[in-house]
């Protein structure tokens, strides 16, 4: 058998008992001999036999709370999904402007070269610097872009990236997915889940003292699922920190238009980069990210995001190309959807009246529904939550008490995976355990979404105090 491969020179197979396994040789001296079945039970794709690094990724967005929740609302339950940032599903409607938008053919496979030079504008009209559309990928949806830089940067199991904890589990599911490390810096929830550069540099050195390489960084700004907003000066740390450390930074600045207080507006990393000059405007690295499923266009279903890709070297952006061609092009949908989120109707255009409503009317619905959502965390026995500064969530701490625990642990449970089932079978109520994003060890916590609609909400939140008062008087 000729097999062009470098280096190797044969390959046998040889009958084990449960099955084939393959034996490679390479250069004459067997360097690797793998006696794992080809196939167990008759399948190849027996579960047992997958990709390590498939069987250990996690997400626990849609685990075991959504799957039960599922399954009660196909028993008949009404239940409300506050376990995902999915805004349409509950019950927010469609900017009009946004769904005026039509489809075509195939794009470049980074996207339709207008609409990255309309994204290209945006960016230059919001930070004030100039960006270049061929530096710009479009992808489905923001996660996409994510997992397509996650899966450049990393090589094998000794790279290194750090995130915060707590963090969306789309990053340490897809750094497990391809074998990479996660080095886990943890935000402070005393401080409004501030960002601690001490604690940063503490993570780096602990990596490095376990012999990984730490190449990337993820911040979320606004936080997910934390809610906080960082200031320029947060980033300007973050960004010398990253400058100082050859850290290739990843700016996850999806929520970026989703702001509830005037104190700490939106300012993204590529604009404190070059405010901050040389040499931080030419040696950051950044990633910078951004889609249609958040703000007030919530277009989740639709698919569309990108990354802008600033100081990365002119050859990595190539091969990066070179695998963003392999799915052909981005949705179209998505293209358009994102098209018309970043340059909306301008005053004197026919629908920018509507357009101007309907965006207003929804930020100030969110603002309240931030301060409704965390004001009755707030007033339980057992339970504080920082105020929702920005983004779709909050994220309040549970005391639980011994019994609770003893319950708990009674199942296999974790304390807050116990006490958020509970919750959904009480009161239809789906949420996502704190474990689920990391957390202090000691520490439980829930995120839920600020999204049902105000009078939804206004439900919500009677059932949750009717809920949370019982569960501590039964476990007293």
């Amino acid at each position: 058998m000729s097999l062009p491969m470098r280096g190797l020179s044969r390959l046998l197979l040889r009958n084990l008992e449960g099955g084939q396994a393959l034996t490679l040789q390479l250069g004459g001296s067997q360097r690797h001999a793998s006696t794992m079945p080809v196939e167990k039970e008759g399948k190849v794709l027996h579960p047992d036999l997958l990709n390590r690094q498939v069987r250990e990724t996690q997400y626990a967005v849609r685990g075991e709370l959504y799957l039960r929740a599922e399954q009660l609302r196909k028993e008949g339950k009404e239940i409300i999904f506050t376990n995902v940032g999915n805004p349409h599903a509950l019950g927010a409607k469609p900017l009009s402007f946004i769904r005026q938008g039509g489809v075509g053919a195939y794009t470049d496979s980074r996207g339709n070269d207008y609409i990255r030079k309309e994204i290209a504008h945006f960016i230059e009209a919001r930070d004030g610097y100039p960006a270049n559309p061929d530096h710009i990928f479009v992808t489905d949806g923001a996660s996409v872009a994510v997992r397509m830089c996650l899966n450049a940067l990393i090589r094998n199991s000794v790279d290194g990236v750090l995130v915060p904890i707590p963090q969306y589990p789309l990053y340490s599911a897809s750094i497990s997915l391809y074998g990479g490390s996660l080095v886990p810096y943890e935000l402070d929830e005393s401080k409004g889940w501030g960002m601690n550069i001490d604690t940063l540099k503490k993570a780096v050195q602990q990596a490095r003292s376990e012999g990984k390489l730490v190449r990337g960084m993820v911040f979320i700004n606004p936080g997910n699922p934390t809610g906080q907003c960082l200031s320029a000066d947060n980033l300007k740390e973050l960004i010398e920190f990253a400058v100082k450390e050859r850290i290739v930074l990843m700016a996850d600045e999806v929520y970026q238009e989703n702001i509830y207080q005037d104190e700490r507006p939106f300012v993204s990393a590529k604009k404190v980069m070059h405010d901050m000059g040389e040499p931080y405007a030419s040696q950051l690295e950044l990633l910078s990210f951004h889609t249609v499923s958040k703000g007030t266009s919530g277009e989740c279903g639709l698919r569309g995001g990108y990354v802008e890709m600033t100081n990365i070297h002119p050859g990595t952006i190539e091969e990066v190309y070179k695998c963003a061609s392999i799915n052909l092009c981005p949705n179209t949908m998505g293209q358009i959807a994102i098209s018309t989120m970043l340059n909306p109707p301008q005053p004197g255009d026919p629908s920018f009246e509507q357009h101007h409503k309907e965006r207003s009317e929804e930020l100030a619905s969110l603002r309240r529904r931030a301060r409704m959502v965390t004001d009755a965390f707030n007033s339980l026995e057992g339970m504080t939550c920082n105020y929702t500064e920005g983004a779709m969530y909050s994220f309040p701490q549970i005391r639980l008490p011994p019994k609770a625990m003893e319950a708990a642990k009674a199942l296999g449970k974790a304390g807050d995976v116990y006490y958020c089932l509970k919750l959904l079978e009480a009161t239809g109520i789906s949420t996502v355990p704190g474990s689920g994003f990391g957390q202090e060890a000691g520490t439980f916590h829930l995120r839920t979404t600020i999204l049902p609609r105000e009078e939804v909400m206004a439900d919500f939140v009677d059932k949750f105090k009717s809920f949370h008062i019982q569960f501590m008087n039964d476990h007293r």
